[in-house]
């Protein structure tokens, strides 16, 4: 059983940073696509951004203007999300998921498509609010 656990959120500032981690566990992270995503009230959950292990490459969502970033750490089994210049419109519940690159519905690419997904974590809250 893929187990993900998100940590790192909080009550921060406009225009401060912080940075989530995804901790997997029963996997070996070269083995799956891992993304982002974010839930806030009312709204529907939406894609931040992804990677893809196998080859590193990874994709942005455009709507995060550049100021979110994904890496990761193979020898911790971890997926960071560092997120800059933070807006109040970014308070959400961020989750990370994953998706077995040998998932015959994966593309060549990793998705920011939560359909896409097939293991989530139970998600981490972050405010932003002054």
């Amino acid at each position: 059983q893929v187990q993900l656990v998100e940590s790192g959120g909080g009550l921060v500032q406009p225009g401060d940073s912080l940075r989530l981690s995804c901790t997997a566990s029963r996997i070996s992270l070269d083995d799956y696509d891992i993304g982002w995503f974010r839930q806030a009230p009312g709204k529907e959950r939406e894609g931040i951004t992804c990677i893809n292990h196998s080859d590193g490459m990874y994709y942005n969502a455009e709507s995060m203007e550049g100021r979110f970033t994904i890496s990761s750490d193979n020898a911790k089994n971890t997926v960071y999300l560092q997120m800059n210049s933070l807006k109040p419109e970014d308070t959400a519940v961020y989750y990370c998921a994953a998706v077995l690159r040998a998932d015959p519905r994966v593309y060549e690419y990793c998705s920011v498509l939560p359909k896409m997904y097939s293991h989530w974590g139970q998600g981490t809250q972050v405010t932003v609010s002054s």
